[in-house]
Parts: structure tokens; sequence; C-alpha cells
């Protein structure tokens, strides 16, 4: 389902866990690490999109976690051709994204990237909470700034803040910050858990 302009709907999902650090995915078979998101089906609004996203991408319920906000407008990206397959090229241009601040009430143990058939995600782990603006793939960065931006007034105060906003660094301030950690070139953060141990070394599905 495209807007008039190329642009598909979609929902983002910023994860919190107590500490204010967010939930960072790994794409199956990839070495892409991005936030959840999904497209909004015909009928659904956004909240009931991300719910249904927030299941079969990291298996969890409703009951799993509260709702803190949501962006106000649409955020749009536009997608590289040689991300879109051939058969979409000349009409799809991107995405158009409703995000999402969710904080977890149950447990880390109630994350389950195997809740579907069709899998998102193979490793996840908690990352501070602009992190991911040194890691996500670039054509997605900026709306990864605006989002978060937005969504940073809301964060619960009355849990352990993270390091970057009890030291003030903005966003944008982030790639000098970050850029001698050892992972920002490979775009791998560190302490990733993975679901199981490979055979041969490597991480799979």
């Amino acid at each position: 389902m495209l807007d008039r302009d190329g642009f598909r709907p979609n929902v983002g999902i910023v994860l919190l866990n107590q500490k204010n650090q967010v939930f960072w995915g790994k794409r199956i078979r990839t070495h892409s690490w991005q936030f959840p998101q999904g497209g909004i089906d015909r009928g659904e609004t956004p909240e009931q999109a991300m719910i249904r996203e927030l299941h079969e991408e990291v298996g969890l319920q409703r009951e799993h976690v509260r709702i803190v906000a949501r962006t106000r407008d649409w955020l749009r990206y536009e997608v590289p051709d040689r991300f879109i397959r051939r058969d979409s090229r000349g009409f799809y241009k991107g995405q158009k994204q409703i995000w999402f601040l969710l904080q977890l009430v149950g447990h880390d143990w109630d994350l389950n990237l195997r809740a579907t058939s069709h899998p998102e995600f193979d490793a996840w782990r908690w990352n501070d909470y602009w992190v991911p603006l040194d890691a996500v793939v670039e054509f997605k960065r900026e709306v990864y700034v605006t989002a978060l931006t937005e969504l940073s007034r809301y964060l619960p105060r009355n849990e352990h803040r993270n390091r970057f906003l009890r030291q003030g660094i903005r966003p944008l301030e982030l790639d000098q910050s970050c850029a001698n950690l050892p992972y920002a070139r490979f775009g791998i953060p560190p302490g990733a858990t993975f679901e199981s141990d490979p055979p041969s070394g490597q991480p799979h599905a």
C-alpha cells in the first residue's frame, strides 16, 4: 500500500529498558542493525500496526510494554534504487513512518526473535539512546535523528539516565563522540546477543 507519492506507511519502534537503553536488532543473515519497524496494513491504525510488528519482530505482547510517546507527523526517507526490488522500481520511493517510544515493563526473557516463522532479526542488544545514529544505514539516518530527538523529550525521568543525555550531548554531536569506537567502522555493536552458537564461528539464523 503506497501513498500517491510512492511512500509506504510504516511504523518504527524505539523500545526502552529501565535504564533508558534502546533495543537494537541485527537483521537476519546480514550485518545491518536497526530499530524494529514494519508496514501498516490496509485498515490498521499506526498503533495497531505497532503492536502487531512488536510481536512479529521481537515477540512482545501489548502487556509487556507501556506506550510513552509517538512522533506527531510522518517522517520520510527515500530508499536507494539498489535496495529496491526490480519490479517495484519506478513507483516505490521509500517509507513514511510514525515512530513510537515504548518502555519494557516485562523482562528481557520476554523478548523472542522466533515468535513467527519469518523472523526479522537474529541478534539483539541494548544500546545507549543515541548510539544507533552511528551505526544505522546512511539513508535512514536523518529520520533516526529526527525521531530520537523528538522522542527524547519523553524519556522517563525516574530511571537511570543514559550517559549521553546526562552529559548534554546532542544527537548531531554523536559522530565525534563515537568516532573512535572500534565497532563503529563495522556497524556491529559490542556484546551482541546471538540466538545460538554457530558451528562455523559465524552467526546464523
